[in-house]
Order: structure tokens, then C-alpha cells, then sequence
């Protein structure tokens, strides 16, 4: 089986999901739940980490020494699978190997606020993974000036993930067009990692290798939490 937690990364693609058990984004336990599911490959694009509990490293380190293959990218698939390479997390996508080579190291820059599971879970707000390419791209199609995507960034830099809408983004004081010109040659890099997580987690056939560096035992999680989940 294989499984994907995903929600507002992949938002308005409508990708082949047939084989795959797609559940909405991690939260703490998830992944262990879907290994006690019989998964034998996971890819993680999304996961809660507000509000809610974030998906735990260990119980990634627990599907990996499983034999479980784990897959990550966008978003917190991304961070996760940066910080678990080494145990064998595959990451997956411009994101997550930004993380992984220290490229980017602010988790906050993959951040957004979205709407509900019974909408799809609608973004709400813009990541800065996705700003900084999208301002790449209209300087290079000379669409903006270097001085405008220096402000525009710097204002998308200084939003909290919450406030950073399209709208305080770009507010009125900015050229019109440029909001329209963002809409239009935006980049999605987070759904563009998500897409190639899952051709990746479709061509999982095998399960993965164990962990090279064995995490410690015993931890809270194996003590405490695993069994609760064994029943």
C-alpha cells in the first residue's frame, strides 16, 4: 500500500492518484498509524504543526526501520525529509533539497494558511518558497524592476505566514499590473515538488533500506506512545 498525506500543496491539480491511499495532511501519529496500516511506501507533502501536533521524526525513524520507504516534499514532507536523510528519507523536489543543502533554512517559508478539508483545503496565503521564484520569473521577463522585486520580497519577508495574502503582498500602492502579472506567470513550486513526489511514490515497488544510522532507543515514542497505537 501506498499512502499520501496531502492537502493545500496540491491544490488545483488534479494529478493520477489510482493505487494510492490519500489521506489529508500529518499530524502527530499519522505516519506511525499508516505504517501500523501496512504501508510500504509514504510520501509526506503536507502536515498540521500549528494548532495541531506535527508529525515526530521518530515516528518517521519507525517506518524507516520498518523497512518503509518515506518520500518528502513541498512542504513539511519537505523539513522532515531534510532533517531524516540521513536515516533514509528520500527528499524530493527544488524545496526539499534546498533545506537539505542549506540553501533555505527558515520552516517558515513554506507556511500557509488554508481553508477547510471540505474545500479542498484552498490555500489562503502565499509561501515564500513560491514568492521568491514567481518575482524571479517577472524580473527576468523584465516585468518588474530589480528595485520593485527587492521591495516586493522584502515585504513577503517581513508578512506573518497568516497576513501573507496576494493582496498585502501587493497592495495598492504598487503598479496594478504587477498583481496581475503575478497571477498570471506564478510559480507553484510547492505543487510542483508535490507532483514529482508522487510519480516518484508511484514507482515505489520495493520497500526501503533500513536506516544506516540507527536511531536511539529507548524514546518516548517507542515507550509511550507506540504502544497505545499496538493496542
Amino acid at each position: 500500500m501506498r499512502v499520501l498525506f496531502v492537502g493545500p500543496s496540491l491544490y488545483g491539480e488534479t494529478p493520477d492518484l489510482a493505487d494510492i491511499s490519500v489521506r489529508p495532511p500529518a499530524k502527530q501519529g499519522d505516519i506511525a498509524q499508516a505504517v501500523l496500516d501496512g504501508a510500504e511506501a509514504i510520501g509526506l507533502v503536507d502536515g498540521f504543526f500549528d494548532a495541531v501536533a506535527a508529525p515526530w521524526h521518530k515516528e518517521i525513524l519507525f517506518a524507516l526501520a520498518r523497512g518503509v520507504t518515506v518520500l518528502g516534499s513541498s512542504s513539511m514532507g519537505a523539513l522532515r525529509a531534510a532533517e531524516c536523510a540521513a536515516f533514509g528519507m528520500v527528499p524530493i523536489g527544488e524545496i526539499a533539497q534546498a533545506y537539505r543543502s542549506g540553501a533555505l533554512d527558515d520552516d517558515a517559508a513554506v507556511a500557509i494558511s488554508h481553508g477547510p478539508e471540505e474545500l479542498g483545503y484552498p490555500p489562503l496565503t502565499e509561501p515564500l518558497v513560491n514568492v521568491k521564484p514567481t518575482l524571479d520569473r517577472l524580473r527576468h521577463r523584465q516585468l518588474i524592476s530589480e528595485a520593485e522585486q527587492l521591495r516586493i520580497w522584502d515585504r513577503a519577508c517581513r508578512l506573518y505566514f497568516k497576513d501573507r495574502s496576494l493582496e498585502a503582498l501587493l497592495p495598492s500602492e504598487e503598479r496594478r499590473e504587477i498583481l496581475a502579472a503575478y497571477r498570471e506567470h506564478r510559480v507553484n513550486r510547492k505543487a510542483e515538488d508535490a507532483l514529482l513526489l508522487i510519480a516518484e511514490l508511484k514507482r515505489s515497488t520495493v520497500r526501503g533500506n533500513p536506516p544506516s544510522v540507527e536511531p536511539q532507543h529507548p524514546s518516548f515514542f517507542s515507550r509511550h506512545i507506540l504502544p497505545g497505537m499496538l493496542g
